[in-house]
């Protein structure tokens, strides 16, 4: 056996998960996981043939009936367990985080707590679950409504957010009574398996959760298997088009998120120091791997931009560029080579298309030539032509446009096919508020970065950010993962009753 053939025999093998246990499943197709920070592969994962999705499918489908029919107290009470083995290892999951996806220590503890509060948002599901009722709607008769699972539904989730994203659907579909298949990134899957076993330690019956590692191609068999009822996705756009596409077709209900491109706007009134802070998370924090990152800073007027450039270009320069692992820094490597490689193809476009690109991270961090490192890339001069402009580059690298007033900053982003998120920094009451007004986005932040929804919220773009009807968790996700039904209801007596052949209507 050659050195290289015994190299990848000895690597870890990421299972899947199918009812409640581990399953290794077939080796004939395999993904290398890599470690960011060496640029080394780390372990590999087994991508499902179409009869282990089929296998893990069925399971869900078995574990339906009794699960659905379990009061929702007792589902909430799976979610409060589930809570606390949550907290109990945030650090272990951050540690999987971070050596899988390259992002700080810190960032990939918070990744953890925004999940936890979607499951502490489960944890009130009876409450959630309660419908409408009217007495006496016509004489003798009454009228209710109330919200039941859909069925097996699955979950497709992007690399930037391996325990955040799965966790904006999991708990709500679970707590509603659903059975759930999870396909996550097959770039950093081990989460997804620390999760399925704190969710059985949490007295989750098997076979209601359920993971299943693949490509395009388990995509494909989830948005065209029969007995899956609904489908949530979060990642690109074309493939959010996709899945959208693909699962209406199929008779599912669909919620996809694709990509985004966010603005912020800088007011002339408003705290340059302030401003600067909130940029440097909000456009380098996570290596610019967030769908919520902003990408495009809107000064308005020359004198707002130029004087946002003289205090934001030194501190992007003095990034900590590092090992994710060191308390002290604040950007880690991307998550693959190719992904870098991607990256930087857009920082070189931005040059030949006429930007003027103020700090080049591409030289990116000596410590570890191996890794998929790059520093913060500030460019000055965007226009709305340049690809850089009009494409999500998820990556750290930032656009500075300058705009004459806020109307014109307002019609900007209203014009761009992405509208995820967005935000506004000003003093002005007046100016914000036409603002939040007059944008068509899905999300907006005044005096916030990243104005991502708390779980009682719900999470979701307009445009070309966000594919179906509802948004992500929240009540939204309430909705998203039931069905209504209603009931109206009248109990015989002791009198005659006639058939009536016209429009019933209550007397």
């Amino acid at each position: 056996m050659s050195a290289s053939a015994q190299a990848q025999q000895a690597l870890a093998t990421i299972p899947h998960w199918v009812g409640g246990k581990t399953v290794v499943g077939s080796l004939s197709r395999v993904g290398d996981v890599y470690n960011p920070s060496t640029g080394a592969v780390s372990a590999r994962v087994p991508f499902a043939s179409s009869q282990e999705l089929d296998d893990c499918v069925a399971n869900a489908k078995a574990a339906l009936p009794a699960w659905a029919a379990t009061p929702p107290l007792r589902r909430a009470r799976v979610m409060f367990k589930f809570r606390q083995l949550l907290e109990a290892h945030t650090d272990e999951l951050a540690a999987i985080i971070s050596s899988e996806h390259g992002k700080t220590l810190s960032d990939a503890r918070g990744e953890v707590v925004r999940g936890l509060e979607v499951v502490e948002f489960a944890c009130g599901i009876p409450d959630l679950l309660k419908g409408e009722h009217s007495e006496n709607v016509g004489t003798g008769v009454d009228a209710f409504s109330l919200r039941q699972p859909l069925g097996v539904v699955a979950g497709i989730t992007p690399f930037n957010f391996p325990v955040m994203v799965p966790l904006w659907m999991i708990p709500v579909a679970l707590a509603c009574g659903n059975t759930f298949v999870l396909k996550p990134s097959e770039r950093d899957p081990s989460a997804a398996i620390l999760l399925a076993k704190l969710l059985k330690e949490a007295g989750l019956p098997d076979g209601v959760f359920n993971v299943l590692h693949g490509d395009r191609e388990a995509v494909d068999g989830l948005l065209h298997h029969p007995d899956i009822s609904a489908v949530s996705f979060v990642g690109s756009t074309p493939v959010a088009r996709h899945v959208h596409r693909e699962g209406t077709l199929n008779g599912k209900r669909v919620q996809a998120l694709g990509g985004a491109k966010n603005h912020m706007v800088i007011m002339p009134d408003a705290d340059i120091d302030d401003v600067v802070e909130a940029l440097l998370g909000a456009a380098y924090g996570s290596a610019g791997e967030r769908c919520m990152a902003i990408s495009i800073a809107v000064a308005v007027g020359d004198e707002c931009a130029d004087q946002l450039i003289a205090k934001l270009a030194p501190r992007v320069k003095a990034l900590k560029v590092g090992l994710p692992t060191d308390n002290a820094t604040e950007m880690g490597p991307l998550i693959t080579g190719e992904h870098r490689s991607r990256v930087c193809d857009y920082i070189e476009s931005g040059v030949s298309e006429g930007a003027k690109l103020l700090l080049d991270g591409r030289p990116g961090y000596a410590g570890t030539p191996g890794g998929f490192f790059l520093g913060g890339s500030l460019f000055d001069k965007v226009s709305t032509d340049m690809k850089i402009y009009k494409e999500e580059i998820f990556g750290p690298v930032l656009g500075i446009m300058r705009v004459p007033d806020l109307d014109a900053a307002i019609k900007l982003i209203n014009a761009h096919p992405f509208a995820n998120g967005t935000a506004i920094f000003t003093r002005s009451g007046n100016a914000a508020r036409a603002f939040t007004s007059g944008i068509e986005v899905g999300m907006v932040g005044v005096n916030v970065p990243l104005p991502v929804p708390m779980a009682f919220h719900s999470f979701g773009g307009w445009r070309n950010s966000l594919f179906g009807d509802h948004h992500v968790y929240g009540r939204e996700g309430v909705r998203f993962y039931t069905r209504q039904k209603a009931v109206t209801q009248r109990w015989p007596r002791e009198t005659e009753q006639r058939a009536e052949f016209s429009m019933p209507t209550m007397k």
